[in-house]
């Protein structure tokens, strides 16, 4: 006689078994999202970039070399150099560490904190509901940058700083997303299953709610780290974020944008391209998730 546990062990190498190889899924991902695809390669780039910079940089970003100001491309220095003498190309590699930092940190904090309180708020409803959603209207009354630039006003410069800058105007839009699909799952009778078998509150919301909130979640992180890199460029660019000698694309920007586009203009135009592509990449990964998890889009 089959047990229980030896059923459940056959059923769950079954389910193994009927598993398709992991290329059959990257090949259909392929086919079904060549945008996104294209995307997530500029994405896997860049984090191979940023990994492997002090591999990939032939000079040392911050090593200053005032024989070799302002040299256009080269063989010796594939991008050129900035007014300082220091490789633009070893300091693009290592901007993408400070844009990917910046941007998975602010995206992941500020999504999971609007996950966590989205949630509460449809769960409990009530006055606590009404309350939070009227704070989540004020702050959404900022424009992004506008409200970034409150908050650093208040901190201050620095990477911490603008990771707290960023991750603030992002909490209320994922809360409203995440809010709007919890208000749903709260209707669904297992729910009150959950309350009639006395579950608590906190397990009800971890155990029932929020794995069934995870694909809007998982979008706005997606969507959320190519703002942040806009973000934290933008703020860089205007002297409010990352400070010298930290490499940062914004920060490049700032220092070669308008005094050198006519005499050197290398100087500003690889760091924009470093900025576009990686917007542009996250975005088209983002809107691959977004059509791969929301069964409405996948259902067309």
């Amino acid at each position: 006689m089959v047990t229980t546990s030896e059923a459940r062990v056959e059923a769950r190498f079954e389910e193994l078994s009927n598993k398709r190889p992991f290329w059959e899924v990257a090949h259909e991902f392929v086919r079904k999202q060549p945008l996104g695809s294209a995307g997530l390669a500029i994405v896997a780039l860049m984090i191979f970039a940023a990994v492997f910079a002090p591999i990939l940089t032939p000079y040392d970003p911050e090593l200053n070399s005032f024989e070799h100001m302002l040299t256009p491309p080269n063989l010796e220095f594939l991008l050129g150099t900035d007014q300082f003498g220091r490789d633009l190309l070893s300091r693009i590699i290592y901007g993408a560490r400070t844009a990917l930092f910046v941007g998975f940190t602010a995206a992941f904090i500020g999504s999971t904190l609007g996950l966590v309180l989205g949630v509460a708020s449809a769960f409990f409803g009530g006055k606590f509901d009404l309350i939070f959603q009227r704070i989540m209207d004020i702050l959404m009354s900022f424009p992004l940058i506008i409200l970034a630039l409150a908050v650093v006003a208040i901190f201050g410069t620095g990477i911490q700083n603008v990771i707290i800058a960023i991750t603030i105007p992002f909490i209320p839009r994922c809360a409203r997303v995440v809010r709007s699909s919890a208000l749903a799952i709260r209707e669904i009778p297992y729910i009150d299953a959950a309350r009639a078998n006395g579950f608590s509150n906190a397990r009800i919301i971890m155990r029932h709610m929020v794995p069934n909130v995870m694909a809007p979640y998982l979008i706005m992180i997606t969507a959320f780290v190519g703002q942040a890199i806009l973000l934290e460029a933008s703020l860089s660019y205007l002297g409010l974020g990352v400070q010298e000698p930290i490499p940062a694309w914004g920060l490049m920007l700032q220092g070669g944008a308008e005094e050198y586009a006519e005499s050197a203009p290398w100087v500003a135009i690889w760091p924009g391209v470093a900025i576009s592509l990686a917007v542009f990449g996250f975005n088209l990964f983002g809107d691959a998730v977004r059509d791969t998890l929301d069964p409405k889009l996948r259902s067309q």
